[in-house]
């Protein structure tokens, strides 16, 4: 009997752990963090490694969300749809450039406001952009760059 008295004391300390670490999780991936916000898009010439429910973020601090993207079938463009949230207010010069998180991480949207009085309205969209730069493709010119300089004239 003092076997499974045991035993269960032991079960419930595992469970209270897991509800710890489970906690410790939700509260890390900073979920459900954005209340309710305002729809804003942005179009973009590639948006390279971003994902849905990505951050975006104004001076390093999250104020959004990626709600959506979808490519514009009449100019190739693709268009980001973000979720700001509703006690930011975002200059409508701001610009959005596409970023990386670290070199290994993923990417997240980057705002940076602009010095205009007037604000985006809810649905209004970003009208300066600027793409993800790819490494591959620095990397492959940085190298064959070099290859040219080799040979004389």
């Amino acid at each position: 009997m003092r076997r499974n008295a045991l035993e269960t004391a032991i079960g419930a300390l595992v469970l209270a752990a897991a509800g710890g670490f489970l906690a410790f999780s939700y509260q890390a991936a900073d979920i459900g963090s954005v209340g309710s916000g305002y729809a804003v898009k942005a179009r973009f010439d590639r948006v390279d490694g971003l994902k849905q429910g990505a951050d975006v973020r104004m001076s390093g601090i999250r104020v959004g969300k990626i709600k959506g993207m979808q490519l514009e079938t009449d100019t190739y463009l693709a268009v980001v749809e973000m979720e700001i949230d509703g006690a930011v207010k975002v200059p409508d010069d701001t610009s959005a450039e596409i970023v990386s998180e670290s070199l290994l991480g993923g990417r997240f949207m980057s705002l940076t406001p602009g010095g205009s009085d007037k604000f985006l309205p809810a649905g209004g969209e970003l009208r300066y952009t600027q793409s993800p730069v790819s490494l591959e493709q620095l990397i492959g010119k940085f190298i064959f760059s070099g290859q040219d300089s080799d040979k004389k004239p």
